[in-house]
Parts: C-alpha cells; structure tokens; sequence
C-alpha cells in the first residue's frame, strides 16, 4: 500500500522535492552557508555529523510536513543514518509524510562532447537493494549538459535511462537528472535536444513503466510541456541551478505541471546559530514560497 500511496503523492502532491543530498564533495560549502566554518571540525565523520543535524533538523521542523514537501532526496550516509532513533527513511514517511529518495551517483566524469557523463557506480545493485529495504521509493541520478553537442546529449540521455532501467528493475522510481548549466550560451539549444532524445526515449519504454525527470529550469516557459504530458512520466520537477530562490520561484510559475526540487535555494537563509523559533520561521517563509511557485503552474 506504501508504494501505491507514494507513487500517488508524486503524482498529485500539491508540493515540491526538497533535495538534501549534499555529497562528501559540496558538503562544506553546504555547511560553510549554514554558518559551520572548516575550523569547526576536523575529520570527514565530524563533517558529516555536522551535515546530518542540518538535515534532521530541517526534517524535524513543523513546517516541514507532505502538506507541502511531497518528498525529500537523500544523501546515503543520510539514508543509513536515523533521527530520533528512526531511520530517516522510515521517520521521512511515517512521522512526516514526506517521500524518500536517494543520490545514487558517484559524481561527474571529465567533459566530452559537451557532457559530463556520470561516473561508474560499482555496487549498484547492493545499494539498491539496501535502498529499497529501507523504505526508500526513488533513486536521484545527476549528470550535466555543458553545451548544445548533440552527441554528447544523446549519450547523457541514453546513460540516464540505463541507469533507470537498472533502478526500475528493483522496484524504485528513477528521478533522471540531465542538468543543463544556466550560464551557457546555447542553453535553448541544449533544451532542444535534451527533450528530443528524453522524447525518444520516453517513447521506447515498456508498457506502464514511468521515470521522473529533475530538469533546469528552461530559457522558454513551458518548453517541458511534452514531457509534462508524457504518459511515461510520473512527475517533472525543476533544480535551481544557481538561480537565486526568488529567481527561480518567479521562472518555476511559469511552468505548468513543474515542481521544484530545491536545495541550496531550500536553505538559503537558514544558520545553525538561529534560535530554533528564527529557524522554523525563515525554513517556514522558504517553503511556502517554493511551494507557492510550485502550484502555480
């Protein structure tokens, strides 16, 4: 019934993803904007200690509830991890109500054609496996389109659905990201191409199997309408990309059927020094304002 029941809220959730799945590589600066210096520890462990009471402690607010945050993604250490004893999957969907997803990639390759493929993921299958026992709906995968390089475009695209077709086949929901950089000049080319290759491939699936799709937000409002009507999609929702939140809400408006899938534009704003009343207010205004740009499409 859990599954039946998430799958629904995916699909008809008036809300959007909150992303809380810094890896080992931008969890610094992740902290260093939460107000954690370097200085502040001095291991790997401590770091991650420090980036876990971020996460529960967003997940813990009163604003944080499936009302508006429909799901969240998580980063592995924090799948393995618990809160209030729980683990956090498990605490995510009883005790809020909020989806749970995982990171599953292992970061970027080196560019070529334009792309940064992902890299390899040895063990994919174990984690998975761990994954789905652990009460976790869906996997997040990232990889990034730096140029309009058709090749390159085709060969992220085709790798995000293997790797999907690789999550589907334990029973989770693939959220596939192809991002594409904001700063480019070609950025509505790449667009172009990107949702051509996502359509034909979309269109090759087996019958009844679904995808999410985690896109930039694109240079053309409502460009992403194909693929938001796609019978093979679940649910596309929208990362930042370095857009300011204010920034990226106003473009996200303007795109029916996109949710966001925020998380630096989540938590702008919110320090470990604030009292917890000046945390839960600043996390509150954050989440009603993505949220509010989230149905209005």
């Amino acid at each position: 019934m859990t599954v039946a029941e998430q799958t629904q809220q995916m699909r008809n959730g008036k809300g959007f993803i909150a992303a809380l799945d810094q890896s080992g590589g931008s969890t610094p600066k992740a902290l260093r904007l939460y107000g954690v210096e370097e200085s502040a520890y001095s291991s790997e462990a401590e770091m991650f200690d420090l980036i876990h009471a971020m996460r529960a402690r967003i997940i813990k607010s009163p604003a944080f509830t499936g009302d508006k945050v429909i799901g969240a993604i998580l980063f592995e250490q924090t799948m393995d991890r618990e809160i209030d004893g729980i683990p956090t999957a498990t605490y995510l969907w009883n005790t809020r109500k909020v989806v749970p997803f995982l990171k599953i990639d292992k970061g970027l390759e080196a560019e070529v054609d334009g792309v940064q493929l992902m890299k390899p993921m040895p063990g994919l299958d174990a984690l998975l496996d761990r994954a789905k026992a652990a009460g976790i709906f869906g996997t997040k995968e990232r990889s990034v389109v730096g140029a309009a390089n058709a090749k390159g475009v085709a060969a992220i695209v085709e790798q995000q659905f293997a790797i999907g077709a690789q999550v589907a086949a334990h029973g989770l929901m693939p959220i596939l990201e192809p991002e594409v950089t904001i700063s480019i000049p070609d950025k509505a080319e790449a667009e172009a191409l990107l949702q051509a290759e996502i359509l034909r491939q979309l269109d090759a699936l087996p019958v009844g199997r679904q995808v999410m799709l985690k896109l930039t937000l694109p240079s053309v409002a409502n460009f992403y309408a194909p693929l938001v009507d796609h019978p093979n999609v679940l649910k596309v929702v929208a990362l930042s990309g370095g857009y300011s939140r204010d920034q990226a809400n106003a473009i996200l408006a303007q795109n029916r059927g996109i949710i966001a899938s925020f998380s630096r534009a989540l938590t702008e704003g919110l320090s470990a020094q604030q009292s917890d009343a000046a945390f839960d207010a600043v996390l509150g205004q954050a989440i009603d304002r993505i949220h509010a740009a989230s149905i209005a499409g």
